[in-house]
This record gives structure tokens, sequence and C-alpha cells, in this order.
């Protein structure tokens, strides 16, 4: 049986890193864009801009997460947000999805954060029951708005 190993990645892992990234993406209605994908991970593993964990089934990279650090002004203290998760659908039910939030809710407690957020589209169902699943919950309080500035 070929063991589920989780750790986290640096620039040697961009290449097995960045076909699930696009794949990722692509869950997410985006269109292939590896050159730009490949720029986007080189830049926030060298300049330690988040934090990227990586799935093994052996040697075989099949997931990731990825973490962003932030800060509350109201709790004054630091924050993650795991703005991505992905499990290749060929290696789901494994136990890879699991394994990359308890690792994000250990790197995070590590790094002395006082919460870890993270959003997941509505119809995304599967992420909800696994979340929900861990502990995690559905915020009440807040509505969260977004400005694109990109158009």
């Amino acid at each position: 049986m070929t063991t589920l190993s989780i750790r986290l990645a640096g620039i040697s892992d961009l290449e097995p890193l960045l076909l699930l990234f696009d794949a990722y993406r692509r869950f997410y209605g985006r269109e292939g864009a590896i050159d730009s994908a490949r720029t986007f991970l080189r830049q926030r593993l060298e300049r330690g801009e988040s934090v990227v964990l990586l799935a093994l089934l052996g040697q075989q990279p099949v997931g990731f997460a990825q973490l962003y650090p932030g800060f509350s002004s109201l709790s004054m203290g630091r924050t993650f947000v795991l703005n991505d998760l992905f499990v290749h659908p060929e290696y789901r039910k494994l136990g890879a999805g699991k394994g990359l939030v308890e690792a994000a809710t250990e790197h995070a407690r590590r790094a002395g954060a006082i919460s870890l957020s993270l959003s997941t589209a509505t119809t995304n169902t599967a992420a909800q029951s696994l979340y929900e699943a861990l502990g995690w919950q559905r915020d009440r309080n807040f509505f969260t708005y977004e400005f694109d500035l990109a158009t």
C-alpha cells in the first residue's frame, strides 16, 4: 500500500505543482495558462508570499493547498487564508483533502495564527462536507464583498 504524505512545497516542486494548479484553475472554470501559472507560483514561492502544502501518494503529487498570511486588526493577530485546495480527481477519497486541511491548520497554529479561513463555491458540496466534518463553521456574522479591479 502506497503511503500518503503531506509536506511543504518548495521551488523544486514547481513543475509537478504547476500541473495540479492548472487543473485546480480549470475546475473553477478558468482557461489553462501554464506559463502565467508558472510565473505566479514561482513568485509566491520565491518571495515567501504563500505557504504551499503538497500531498503525495508515494512520490506522486496528488493535491495541494495554498495559504496566504494576513492579519486581523480587530483581533490584533496573525491569520491565514486557505485560498486554494485541490486534489486531482483520480486520487480523491484517499484522504488527501482531509490531510491537506489538517496540515494547513497545524501550520497556522505553529505560526501563532489566531484564525484560518477559507471560501468555496456554493456548489462545491463535497468540499463543504469535508470542512464541516473537520469542525469548520460557516460564517453567519459577516457578508463577503468583492470588487473586481481587473475589469
